[in-house]
């Protein structure tokens, strides 16, 4: 029998607001104007909208002209494409969320030597970007997902695990350091087939939630890094009354998927913001634009005090989904 996890809200909410730290070390405004294009990995999903909403918000406030562009599939080669239009357009600074880290170098590649900065986000180590950022720390990520699934599951059974894309670095990375949490920790607990590279879409969710209940009856637990994985697993889940025998954890959008978690067909999960992902995306490129210099302890607006592993920016601001304070997130407007 699936484990109530409803622990108290032990962090306050993480505000999106435009307002940097006093004692930051990077500039609050564009000290001149400039263009920023963000290429998300698809267009209209929640994610990614209320990702553009931080976007818009934060180029008004800083003084940039940003915007978002978001393919209709969630096809690498889409991205090229747009990232191509971008550098046609002369743009000051390119976003990219990849949807495949190597098939994005050459055009990226392309964008520098137009002498345009590039900056990224959900892909560590991105070759040929000034910066990545990255706004949870991956060992906890998979860790505390995993923690909070086992304590689900009653340490013991078998699970699947959902990742966006076989080929996007970091949700991959957070899979891996869950199923090593897993084999550490819960000897009990059995991972069953391969990932799955599903999590970008309900309906394929959905599909392959189906199909893993079929063929293993005594599944008890989906992990899903996307999206929209526990949105179609927590479907499939509650069309078929399992929703106290099968645990569900990911990264969701609390708006879509508040509902799914009060009556208990998704359990959990861990999330960065998206808002934020959105206005910081605009704070780096404002850095860079500025000619400020990024390094250990500074602080970049919303992401906070900063560590740097090569040419990624690291923070750790995680949103807890459980029902209270994935509610707080709804009236966010996320």
């Amino acid at each position: 029998m699936k484990k109530s996890i409803l622990p108290c809200l032990i962090t306050t909410l993480i505000a999106s607001s435009s307002v940097w730290a006093a004692d930051s070390a990077i500039a609050q405004k564009a000290n001149k104007p400039f263009t920023l294009g963000v290429v998300v990995k698809v267009g209209g999903i929640p994610w990614f909208n209320v990702m553009e909403q931080g976007i818009k918000e934060e180029g008004k406030a800083l003084g940039v002209d940003a915007w978002q562009v978001g393919p209709t599939t969630a096809d690498p080669a889409e991205q090229v494409r747009a990232i191509e239009d971008l550098i046609a357009k002369k743009v000051d600074v390119i976003g990219v969320v990849p949807n495949d880290a190597k098939v994005l170098e050459p055009v990226l590649k392309r964008a520098q030597q137009a002498g345009i900065k590039v900056i990224t986000h959900e892909s560590p180590a991105q070759t040929n970007a000034d910066w990545d950022f990255e706004l949870l720390d991956t060992q906890n990520m998979g860790a505390n997902h995993m923690k909070d699934m086992a304590a689900c599951m009653g340490e013991k059974g078998k699970y699947a695990m959902f990742v966006g894309s076989l080929t996007v670095p970091l949700v991959n990375e957070w899979a891996d350091a869950a199923i090593a949490y897993q084999k550490a920790h819960y000897p009990d607990m059995t991972l069953v087939e391969d990932r799955f590279g599903v999590a970008e879409s309900v309906d394929d969710s959905m599909r392959t939630a189906n199909d893993l209940l079929s063929r293993h009856k005594d599944l008890k637990g989906i992990m899903s890094f996307g999206s929209q994985g526990p949105i179609g697993a927590a479907r499939a889940i509650d069309k078929r009354k399992k929703n106290d025998a099968t645990c569900v954890f990911g990264t969701f959008t609390p708006g879509q998927g508040i509902r799914l978690l009060e009556k208990g067909a998704i359990d959990g999960g861990y999330i960065s913001n998206p808002m934020v992902a959105g206005k910081v995306f605009v704070q780096v490129a404002t850095a860079m634009m500025n000619g400020e210099a990024l390094k250990d302890g500074v602080r970049i607006g919303d992401m906070g005090e900063i560590k740097i592993n090569g040419n990624t920016l690291i923070s750790d601001n995680p949103e807890k989904l459980d029902v209270e304070n994935t509610r707080r997130l709804v009236k966010l407007g996320l």
